[in-house]
Protein backbone atom coordinates (compact mmCIF):
# COMPACT_ATOMS: atom_id res chain seq x y z
CA UNK A 1 0.00 0.00 0.00
CA UNK A 2 2.82 2.44 0.85
CA UNK A 3 4.42 1.81 -2.55
CA UNK A 4 1.13 2.57 -4.30
CA UNK A 5 0.71 5.74 -2.28
CA UNK A 6 4.25 6.82 -3.05
CA UNK A 7 3.75 6.31 -6.77
CA UNK A 8 0.47 8.22 -6.75
CA UNK A 9 1.94 11.14 -4.84
CA UNK A 10 4.95 11.37 -7.08
CA UNK A 11 2.76 11.33 -10.14
CA UNK A 12 0.83 14.25 -8.78
CA UNK A 13 3.72 16.28 -7.40
CA UNK A 14 6.49 15.86 -9.96
CA UNK A 15 6.39 18.87 -12.26
CA UNK A 16 8.80 17.42 -14.79
CA UNK A 17 7.93 13.87 -15.75
CA UNK A 18 8.99 10.99 -17.92
CA UNK A 19 7.56 10.19 -21.31
CA UNK A 20 7.04 6.97 -23.25
CA UNK A 21 10.14 4.82 -23.45
CA UNK A 22 10.95 5.95 -26.97
CA UNK A 23 12.03 9.30 -25.51
CA UNK A 24 15.05 7.47 -24.08
CA UNK A 25 16.24 6.42 -27.52
CA UNK A 26 18.71 9.30 -27.70
CA UNK A 27 20.39 8.18 -24.48
CA UNK A 28 21.36 10.02 -21.29
CA UNK A 29 21.23 13.81 -21.10
CA UNK A 30 23.01 15.60 -18.27
CA UNK A 31 21.56 18.69 -16.66
CA UNK A 32 24.40 20.82 -17.97
CA UNK A 33 23.46 19.76 -21.50
CA UNK A 34 19.80 20.73 -21.22
CA UNK A 35 19.09 23.27 -23.99
CA UNK A 36 18.00 26.46 -22.26
CA UNK A 37 16.37 28.19 -25.18
CA UNK A 38 13.64 30.66 -25.99
CA UNK A 39 10.48 29.54 -27.75
CA UNK A 40 12.03 30.57 -31.05
CA UNK A 41 15.10 28.43 -30.40
CA UNK A 42 17.62 31.11 -29.46
CA UNK A 43 19.92 29.98 -26.66
CA UNK A 44 19.80 31.87 -23.38
CA UNK A 45 23.10 32.93 -21.78
CA UNK A 46 23.53 30.63 -18.79
CA UNK A 47 25.84 31.73 -15.99
CA UNK A 48 27.03 29.84 -12.90
CA UNK A 49 28.20 31.71 -9.85
CA UNK A 50 29.69 30.63 -6.54
CA UNK A 51 27.85 32.38 -3.73
CA UNK A 52 30.35 32.39 -0.89
CA UNK A 53 27.86 33.80 1.61
CA UNK A 54 25.47 30.92 0.96
CA UNK A 55 28.18 28.28 0.96
CA UNK A 56 29.65 29.56 4.21
CA UNK A 57 26.27 29.82 5.91
CA UNK A 58 25.38 26.20 5.14
CA UNK A 59 28.83 24.64 5.14
CA UNK A 60 28.62 23.72 1.46
CA UNK A 61 31.56 22.63 -0.70
CA UNK A 62 33.50 25.61 -1.97
CA UNK A 63 32.67 24.80 -5.59
CA UNK A 64 28.88 24.79 -5.02
CA UNK A 65 27.40 27.03 -7.72
CA UNK A 66 24.02 28.47 -8.63
CA UNK A 67 23.02 28.78 -12.28
CA UNK A 68 20.90 31.56 -13.69
CA UNK A 69 19.86 33.27 -16.92
CA UNK A 70 19.84 37.03 -17.33
CA UNK A 71 18.14 38.88 -20.19
CA UNK A 72 18.11 42.62 -20.92
CA UNK A 73 20.58 43.55 -18.15
CA UNK A 74 20.03 47.25 -18.96
CA UNK A 75 16.43 47.11 -17.82
CA UNK A 76 15.66 49.51 -14.99
CA UNK A 77 13.29 47.18 -13.14
CA UNK A 78 14.28 43.62 -12.28
CA UNK A 79 12.11 40.52 -12.26
CA UNK A 80 13.46 37.39 -10.56
CA UNK A 81 11.74 34.15 -11.61
CA UNK A 82 11.79 31.23 -9.14
CA UNK A 83 10.71 27.80 -10.37
CA UNK A 84 8.77 25.11 -8.55
CA UNK A 85 9.29 21.58 -7.28
CA UNK A 86 10.92 19.15 -9.69
CA UNK A 87 11.45 21.80 -12.37
CA UNK A 88 14.05 24.37 -13.38
CA UNK A 89 14.22 27.83 -14.86
CA UNK A 90 13.15 26.66 -18.32
CA UNK A 91 9.61 26.33 -16.95
CA UNK A 92 9.51 30.12 -17.41
CA UNK A 93 10.20 29.69 -21.13
CA UNK A 94 7.00 31.47 -22.08
CA UNK A 95 7.73 34.51 -19.89
CA UNK A 96 11.41 35.43 -19.91
CA UNK A 97 11.73 36.83 -23.43
CA UNK A 98 8.26 38.36 -23.27
CA UNK A 99 9.07 40.49 -20.25
CA UNK A 100 12.59 41.26 -21.44
CA UNK A 101 11.04 42.73 -24.60
CA UNK A 102 8.80 44.88 -22.39
CA UNK A 103 11.92 46.50 -20.96
CA UNK A 104 12.44 44.56 -17.75
CA UNK A 105 15.72 43.14 -16.57
CA UNK A 106 14.88 39.44 -16.34
CA UNK A 107 16.67 36.92 -14.14
CA UNK A 108 15.64 33.27 -13.75
CA UNK A 109 17.39 31.05 -11.22
CA UNK A 110 17.99 27.32 -10.99
CA UNK A 111 17.58 26.70 -7.28
CA UNK A 112 20.20 24.55 -5.53
CA UNK A 113 19.38 20.92 -6.27
CA UNK A 114 17.77 21.67 -9.62
CA UNK A 115 18.68 22.25 -13.24
CA UNK A 116 22.23 23.37 -13.88
CA UNK A 117 22.90 24.34 -10.25
CA UNK A 118 24.92 22.19 -7.87
CA UNK A 119 23.07 19.55 -5.86
CA UNK A 120 24.91 19.20 -2.55
CA UNK A 121 23.56 16.57 -0.17
CA UNK A 122 24.38 18.81 2.80
CA UNK A 123 22.04 21.60 1.70
CA UNK A 124 18.80 21.39 3.78
CA UNK A 125 16.40 22.26 0.90
CA UNK A 126 14.01 24.04 3.24
CA UNK A 127 12.09 27.06 2.01
CA UNK A 128 14.18 29.23 4.34
CA UNK A 129 17.41 27.86 2.85
CA UNK A 130 16.16 28.35 -0.70
CA UNK A 131 15.10 31.89 0.12
CA UNK A 132 18.63 32.43 1.40
CA UNK A 133 19.95 31.17 -1.96
CA UNK A 134 17.75 33.58 -3.93
CA UNK A 135 18.72 36.46 -1.67
CA UNK A 136 22.42 35.61 -1.95
CA UNK A 137 22.13 35.71 -5.75
CA UNK A 138 20.22 39.01 -5.61
CA UNK A 139 22.91 40.54 -3.41
CA UNK A 140 25.68 39.16 -5.63
CA UNK A 141 24.05 40.83 -8.64
CA UNK A 142 23.41 44.06 -6.74
CA UNK A 143 19.65 43.94 -7.26
CA UNK A 144 17.55 46.64 -5.64
CA UNK A 145 13.87 46.06 -4.97
CA UNK A 146 13.50 43.08 -7.35
CA UNK A 147 10.04 41.75 -8.11
CA UNK A 148 10.01 38.09 -7.05
CA UNK A 149 7.92 35.85 -9.30
CA UNK A 150 7.58 32.33 -7.93
CA UNK A 151 5.65 29.29 -9.10
CA UNK A 152 4.33 26.68 -6.65
CA UNK A 153 7.31 25.91 -4.38
CA UNK A 154 8.92 29.04 -5.81
CA UNK A 155 5.93 30.98 -4.54
CA UNK A 156 6.52 29.73 -1.01
CA UNK A 157 10.20 30.64 -1.36
CA UNK A 158 9.28 34.16 -2.51
CA UNK A 159 6.87 34.47 0.42
CA UNK A 160 9.57 33.34 2.83
CA UNK A 161 11.96 35.93 1.38
CA UNK A 162 9.41 38.74 1.72
CA UNK A 163 8.43 37.73 5.25
CA UNK A 164 12.01 37.59 6.54
CA UNK A 165 13.23 40.72 4.73
CA UNK A 166 10.07 42.81 4.21
CA UNK A 167 11.83 45.89 2.84
CA UNK A 168 14.00 44.19 0.23
CA UNK A 169 11.62 43.02 -2.56
CA UNK A 170 9.77 45.51 -4.71
CA UNK A 171 6.72 43.31 -5.33
CA UNK A 172 5.58 39.67 -5.35
CA UNK A 173 3.88 37.61 -8.03
CA UNK A 174 2.79 34.32 -6.47
CA UNK A 175 1.90 31.83 -9.20
CA UNK A 176 -0.21 28.90 -7.94
CA UNK A 177 1.87 29.26 -4.78
CA UNK A 178 2.54 26.73 -2.09
CA UNK A 179 2.67 28.06 1.46
CA UNK A 180 -0.99 28.91 2.09
CA UNK A 181 -2.21 25.35 2.64
CA UNK A 182 -2.38 23.90 6.15
CA UNK A 183 -1.16 20.39 6.98
CA UNK A 184 -1.79 18.57 10.24
CA UNK A 185 1.04 16.87 12.11
CA UNK A 186 -0.41 13.52 11.09
CA UNK A 187 -0.55 14.51 7.42
CA UNK A 188 3.04 15.73 7.48
CA UNK A 189 4.28 12.52 9.09
CA UNK A 190 2.42 10.31 6.63
CA UNK A 191 3.57 12.27 3.62
CA UNK A 192 7.20 12.19 4.69
CA UNK A 193 6.99 8.44 5.28
CA UNK A 194 5.79 7.57 1.78
CA UNK A 195 7.80 9.97 -0.40
CA UNK A 196 11.29 8.55 -0.92
CA UNK A 197 14.26 8.98 -3.22
CA UNK A 198 13.88 5.35 -4.28
CA UNK A 199 10.27 5.98 -5.21
CA UNK A 200 11.16 8.91 -7.45
CA UNK A 201 13.86 6.89 -9.18
CA UNK A 202 11.53 3.92 -9.68
CA UNK A 203 8.48 5.82 -10.97
CA UNK A 204 7.11 4.32 -14.19
CA UNK A 205 7.60 6.49 -17.27
CA UNK A 206 4.26 5.83 -18.89
CA UNK A 207 2.30 6.59 -15.74
CA UNK A 208 4.22 9.81 -15.14
CA UNK A 209 3.65 10.95 -18.72
CA UNK A 210 -0.09 10.78 -18.17
CA UNK A 211 0.13 12.27 -14.71
CA UNK A 212 2.18 15.28 -15.80
CA UNK A 213 -0.45 16.12 -18.36
CA UNK A 214 -3.35 15.64 -15.99
CA UNK A 215 -1.96 16.94 -12.71
CA UNK A 216 -0.18 20.01 -14.04
CA UNK A 217 -1.97 20.98 -17.23
CA UNK A 218 -5.51 21.55 -18.38
CA UNK A 219 -4.50 22.67 -21.89
CA UNK A 220 -1.56 20.40 -22.71
CA UNK A 221 0.18 21.20 -26.01
CA UNK A 222 2.71 19.14 -28.00
CA UNK A 223 5.16 22.03 -27.59
CA UNK A 224 5.58 21.00 -23.94
CA UNK A 225 7.06 17.61 -24.86
CA UNK A 226 10.57 18.90 -24.12
CA UNK A 227 9.91 18.71 -20.39
CA UNK A 228 9.00 15.02 -20.71
CA UNK A 229 12.01 14.12 -22.80
CA UNK A 230 14.54 15.99 -20.68
CA UNK A 231 13.28 14.37 -17.47
CA UNK A 232 13.32 10.91 -19.02
CA UNK A 233 16.85 11.22 -20.33
CA UNK A 234 18.39 12.81 -17.23
CA UNK A 235 17.06 9.86 -15.23
CA UNK A 236 19.66 7.74 -17.06
CA UNK A 237 22.58 9.76 -15.66
CA UNK A 238 24.53 9.48 -12.43
CA UNK A 239 23.27 12.96 -11.49
CA UNK A 240 19.70 11.82 -11.03
CA UNK A 241 19.97 10.43 -7.46
CA UNK A 242 21.13 13.83 -6.16
CA UNK A 243 18.21 15.50 -7.95
CA UNK A 244 15.77 12.95 -6.52
CA UNK A 245 17.14 13.57 -3.03
CA UNK A 246 16.68 17.33 -3.46
CA UNK A 247 13.05 16.70 -4.43
CA UNK A 248 12.36 14.60 -1.34
CA UNK A 249 13.94 17.12 1.00
CA UNK A 250 12.09 19.93 -0.77
CA UNK A 251 8.78 18.15 -0.21
CA UNK A 252 9.60 17.96 3.49
CA UNK A 253 10.24 21.71 3.42
CA UNK A 254 7.03 22.42 1.55
CA UNK A 255 4.98 20.79 4.30
CA UNK A 256 6.22 23.31 6.85
CA UNK A 257 3.70 26.03 6.05
CA UNK A 258 3.03 27.16 9.63
CA UNK A 259 5.66 29.89 9.36
CA UNK A 260 4.31 31.41 6.16
CA UNK A 261 0.65 31.08 7.14
CA UNK A 262 1.25 32.82 10.47
CA UNK A 263 3.46 35.56 9.02
CA UNK A 264 1.60 36.78 5.94
CA UNK A 265 0.92 40.11 7.66
CA UNK A 266 4.67 40.83 7.46
CA UNK A 267 4.55 41.10 3.66
CA UNK A 268 4.77 44.82 2.94
CA UNK A 269 4.96 44.97 -0.84
CA UNK A 270 2.34 44.88 -3.62
CA UNK A 271 1.37 41.26 -4.18
CA UNK A 272 -0.41 39.46 -6.99
CA UNK A 273 -1.66 35.89 -6.61
CA UNK A 274 -2.41 34.10 -9.90
CA UNK A 275 -3.79 30.58 -10.15
CA UNK A 276 -5.86 28.34 -12.39
CA UNK A 277 -9.28 27.11 -11.35
CA UNK A 278 -8.37 23.64 -12.68
CA UNK A 279 -5.35 23.26 -10.36
CA UNK A 280 -5.17 19.57 -9.37
CA UNK A 281 -2.21 19.86 -7.00
CA UNK A 282 -3.26 22.65 -4.63
CA UNK A 283 -4.90 21.77 -2.33
CA UNK A 284 -3.20 18.39 -1.98
CA UNK A 285 -5.62 15.82 -3.39
CA UNK A 286 -4.23 12.91 -1.35
CA UNK A 287 -4.56 14.45 2.09
CA UNK A 288 -7.65 16.62 2.23
CA UNK A 289 -8.65 17.96 -1.19
CA UNK A 290 -10.82 21.00 -1.69
CA UNK A 291 -10.89 23.95 -4.08
CA UNK A 292 -7.81 25.87 -5.17
CA UNK A 293 -9.55 29.22 -4.86
CA UNK A 294 -10.25 28.62 -1.17
CA UNK A 295 -6.52 28.25 -0.53
CA UNK A 296 -5.64 31.30 -2.61
CA UNK A 297 -8.31 33.37 -0.86
CA UNK A 298 -6.62 32.60 2.44
CA UNK A 299 -3.44 34.13 1.08
CA UNK A 300 -5.25 37.15 -0.34
CA UNK A 301 -6.88 37.87 3.01
CA UNK A 302 -3.62 37.44 4.90
CA UNK A 303 -1.49 39.72 2.74
CA UNK A 304 -2.44 43.38 2.94
CA UNK A 305 -4.02 44.67 -0.29
CA UNK A 306 -3.06 41.51 -2.22
CA UNK A 307 -4.78 41.00 -5.55
CA UNK A 308 -6.10 37.62 -6.69
CA UNK A 309 -6.57 36.58 -10.32
CA UNK A 310 -8.21 33.25 -11.16
CA UNK A 311 -7.62 32.05 -14.70
CA UNK A 312 -10.46 29.88 -15.95
CA UNK A 313 -9.73 26.48 -17.44
CA UNK A 314 -6.06 26.60 -16.39
CA UNK A 315 -4.06 24.04 -14.43
CA UNK A 316 -1.33 24.15 -11.82
CA UNK A 317 1.55 25.07 -14.14
CA UNK A 318 -0.50 28.07 -15.14
CA UNK A 319 2.38 30.08 -16.60
CA UNK A 320 2.73 27.42 -19.29
CA UNK A 321 -0.84 26.16 -19.46
CA UNK A 322 -2.31 29.61 -20.09
CA UNK A 323 0.75 31.70 -20.87
CA UNK A 324 -0.98 34.55 -22.81
CA UNK A 325 -3.55 35.17 -20.06
CA UNK A 326 -0.93 34.74 -17.34
CA UNK A 327 1.48 37.16 -19.01
CA UNK A 328 -1.27 39.73 -19.43
CA UNK A 329 -2.28 39.49 -15.76
CA UNK A 330 1.32 39.91 -14.61
CA UNK A 331 2.03 42.75 -17.04
CA UNK A 332 -1.03 44.67 -15.87
CA UNK A 333 -0.02 44.18 -12.24
CA UNK A 334 3.53 45.39 -12.88
CA UNK A 335 2.24 48.50 -14.63
CA UNK A 336 0.09 49.24 -11.62
CA UNK A 337 3.01 49.04 -9.21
Amino acid sequence: MARLATTAILLALTLAGCGPRHTRADGPLRFQDFPYTAVGGDAWPVKRVTLSALNDAYGLPADTAVAYVELNPEGKRTLVFIHGLGSYLKFWRYQLDTFARQGYRVIAVDLPGYGKSSKPATFPYTMVAQADAVRALAQHLGLEKPTLIGHSMGGQIALTYAIRWPTEPGALVLTAPAGFEQFSAREKAWFKSVVTTAGIRAADEHAIWGSVRRANFSRWQPDYAWLIEERARVALTDEFPAYAYANVKSIHGLLDTDFTRASLFRVQVPTLIVHGDQDRLIPNPFMHGGESREIMEFGRRGIKDAKLVTLRGCGHTVQMDCSPDYNEAVANFLKGT
